[in-house]
């Protein structure tokens, strides 16, 4: 998996597509909490759970219907005073199910692990994308504060922060020009 720091960056990036009518701090904080969320999951080695197993790590709560799930009760706990079939409504939970669903789509682009579960319960198969750059972040703190953390936030740099960088760039230009048209 990517670092924390990574995730909560690349969910955070979707607030440059804020509905208008939408606090832009508190979806800030969302979008930047979502994509943390779903590891969780690593509470469950405590319990027994096996790393394979659907609610094991980069099991259900990488999945799709965890992302969407979690989406409709964000917006309905977070933004309730925005009616939920209003367009920032409707935009609010989009991009809530992007930034959790992004954890699940870096992780498979990793270099290790047994895949994400993206299906799962329908299906509980795992799967990574056929091109895998990102190197696996160590998830314990002490291998995170070490010369090996520090050449994975430099590996991430390439592969998550030049896309970050134009996607951003990407959104702020259209923006702008869209302003100009109006």
């Amino acid at each position: 998996m990517p670092t924390v720091i990574t995730h909560a960056v690349v969910g955070s990036a979707l607030v440059l597509l804020k509905p208008h009518d939408v606090p832009l701090r508190r979806l800030l904080i969302v979008l930047a909490v979502l994509p943390i969320i779903p590891d969780l999951d690593v509470i469950g080695f405590r319990f027994g759970i096996a790393y394979g197993d659907p609610l094991g790590h980069r099991g259900f709560t990488h999945s799709i219907l965890f992302a969407g799930i979690t989406a409709v009760l964000v917006k309905a706990l977070m933004f309730r005073n925005i009616p939920s079939g209003s367009k920032p409504g409707i935009g609010i939970v989009a991009l809530c199910f992007l930034s959790t669903m992004s954890h699940g789509v870096l992780d498979a682009f990793t270099d290790a692990g047994l895949g994400v579960g993206f299906f799962i319960p329908f299906e509980n198969s795992r799967y990574f994308f056929p091109w895998r750059p990102i190197a696996t972040s160590p998830l314990s703190v002490d291998g995170f504060l070490s010369a090996r953390g520090l050449n994975i936030l430099a590996n991430e740099a390439i592969w998550i922060g030049i896309p970050f960088v134009a996607f951003s760039t990407t959104v702020l230009i259209v923006k702008r020009i869209l302003r100009r048209k109006t």
